[in-house]
């Protein structure tokens, strides 16, 4: 079996374990050559109103550049993807504008009134408009003082096209931002009965064949920092000594012998954890799956209150550039030229979800139901809980389905958007997505989504706002797109110590890498288990229990203060330990709790 590197994409390095066929070397080939023809247009120009049409530029054909001489100055236009060839330099005079490279936000444009205005010799520029030219301007200028820092040329053109990218979503989110762009609330209804189907209606199939057009993506750019972890939160070890890409893994393996299929995996990584996953995923070169990594793109993060970015290099510190969120997929696997070599293998379906989801496995059903409606696009949703209070949600707006997530929510609206009762249902991020349609609209119209925003603080204390997106936002790009209703046995994620003992516990076994609940366990739900804030970081979780609880027959757990679990301690029922401020319970080896409240100060030591 080879090891195949290839360190020329422009998000990062793809690699391939097997054997590279004609279709996959040519489809590096084709992305290299993508990435060497674009170039930096960090200028900013003016033009005149009197040779400007919005309208015509927004149909204006895109001209091929040459990859053997720099691009001539183009003029980018409302309709992302687009240019034409710029006018002549116009001089600059009271009637003329600022016009924005590889800007989408419209609001940067005159409107008619603003020029007849002009005409007339007066001076009518909204104030938020003409700040938000000017963030803009400062913006650019920055970015291109970061693009100019990279030496090598390869790198210097891939850095260039990651921060063009980046200066298409703020100069969107400048212009959303000056028209204070909020969803309306009224607008907003639940789903159609056919924009949601539930699970337990899709065909019960076994048809091999419909797998050979499948690949598997996993989103791999976390760092599980919530638990206190540094590296890759996919290295962490969950069940029986197996990470979570281990099960990954297992379970493509499996799927792949059983039915003489080749569903390939595909990591897409961060620069947080490629190097990582890089060195993890060495240990699977005898495996019976392929595995291609690609990277995520790397944006700067934003000073709240300057809105330039912290970053002054490159190459600077790591704390100062952040993943822009998973809906960044859209772009990365494009750009880097997966998605053509997937095209090229003949596969036609990507199932994506959260390496750290251990629910989401392939399953034939959905990509046989996907098949038959000629759906585009799927997302797993599943009922909700009072856990699951701020998941992103399916709605209906306008008359096209739409993911709504609570950052989109208007502050007066967020209780409602909490509401069970309303939004029954919340987003798992188990995507099924039709390759050739991604192709389309990639090429065509580019993907757009909403954007989040994430307010942080350094450690250093400085507010900076970093620009995400979500990738089921995706849905409304997509034919025939819906969600489908599944069990919540799909839905399996460890996004903390609490979910990870319930994992780690009796009350799963694992088959082929899948996780399977426990056939002792009397009742089909799984118990709800909370834990304090001393056991928050994976370090404290291992060191307070020297073995994980026997918890098959429990129902509820809570936890809280300076606790200990000895060995072989069963719960059963409803447990509540509370240690109090300066006090510690050891609960000891062999001890079963049953129905009971423990709290105070407790030592217990068998004689």
């Amino acid at each position: 079996m080879m090891l195949e590197i290839n360190n020329t994409f422009p998000y990062g390095s793809r690699i391939q374990l097997g054997e590279p066929g004609p279709s996959s070397r040519l489809a590096s080939r084709f992305a290299l050559a993508k990435a060497q023809a674009s170039d930096s247009i960090w200028t900013i120009r003016e033009e005149s109103t009197s040779n400007t049409n919005s309208e015509e530029c927004s149909e204006a054909p895109t001209p091929a550049p040459s990859p053997t001489s720099p691009l001539a100055p183009t003029r980018h236009c409302l309709k992302r993807h687009r240019t034409v060839q710029a006018p002549p330099p116009t001089p600059v005079t009271p009637s003329s504008f600022t016009t924005i490279s590889r800007t989408m936000a419209g609001s940067l444009l005159p409107t008619s009134d603003s020029v007849s205005s002009r005409a007339r010799g007066t001076s009518h520029i909204d104030f938020k408009t003409a700040t938000t030219g000017v963030a803009a301007k400062a913006m650019r200028n920055e970015l291109g003082r970061l693009v100019a820092s990279v030496q090598e040329q390869t790198a210097k053109k891939a850095f260039d096209t990651e921060m063009q990218s980046f200066f298409d979503l703020f100069t969107r989110y400048l212009a959303e931002r000056a028209k204070s762009q909020e969803i309306v609330w009224d607008k907003i209804k639940s789903p159609a009965p056919e924009q949601i189907v539930p699970y337990d209606r899709l065909p019960k199939v076994n048809d091999p064949k419909v797998l050979d057009k499948l690949a598997v993506l996993k989103v791999n750019g976390g760092l599980g920092t919530s638990m206190g972890m540094t590296g890759a939160k996919s290295a962490l070890e969950v069940k029986d000594d197996m990470t979570f890409l281990d099960l990954t893994v297992r379970q493509i393996e499996h799927l792949n012998t059983t039915h003489h299929v080749d569903v390939p995996l595909i990591l897409m990584t961060s620069f947080n954890t490629h190097d990582d996953t890089l060195r993890i995923i060495k240990k699977y070169a005898n495996q019976q799956l392929r595995i291609t990594t690609f990277n995520q793109s790397r944006y700067p993060r934003i000073h709240k209150e300057t809105l330039l970015p912290l970053a002054k290099s490159a190459d600077d510190d790591k704390a100062l550039w952040y993943p822009p969120g998973h809906g960044d997929l859209y772009n990365a696997i494009t750009q880097s030229g997966v998605l053509n070599q997937l095209l090229a293998e003949g596969k036609e379906y990507l199932f994506v979800s959260n390496s750290d989801n251990l629910g989401a496995v392939v399953d034939q059903g959905i990509l046989k139901h996907m098949i038959d409606t000629q759906a585009e696009f799927i997302m797993e949703v599943t009922d909700k809980t009072k856990a699951d209070v701020k998941g992103g949600t399916l709605i209906d707006y306008e008359g096209s389905i739409r993911l709504l997530e609570i950052a989109q929510v208007p502050s007066e609206h967020v209780e409602d958007f909490k509401a069970i009762r309303k939004f029954k249902i919340f987003n798992t991020n188990n995507l099924w997505i039709n390759l050739k349609a991604l192709k389309r609209i990639m090429e065509e119209e580019g993907m757009e989504l909403e954007i989040i925003i994430n307010p942080k603080s350094t450690d250093d204390g400085i507010p900076v706002v970093q620009l995400e997106t979500a990738a089921g936002a995706a849905i409304k790009h997509f034919r025939n797109a819906h969600g489908i209703n599944v069990p919540r046995s799909r839905f399996l994620p460890v996004k903390s110590c609490s979910d990870l003992l319930l994992i780690k516990s009796d009350i799963y076994s694992l088959e082929h890498g899948q996780l399977v609940i426990n056939e002792n366990r009397l009742f089909g739900t799984t118990p709800v288990i909370k834990l304090g804030d001393h056991f928050k970081k994976i370090q404290q979780f291992q060191k307070r229990f020297k073995k994980i609880p026997k918890i098959i027959e429990l129902d509820h757990l809570t936890v809280t203060g300076d606790v200990y679990f000895g060995r072989n301690v069963t719960l059963r029922g409803t447990v509540i330990v509370v240690a109090n401020e300066g006090q510690r319970i050891d609960i000891p080896d062999g001890c079963i709790l049953e129905n009971r409240l423990l709290s105070g100060n407790l030592n217990m030591i068998e004689l």
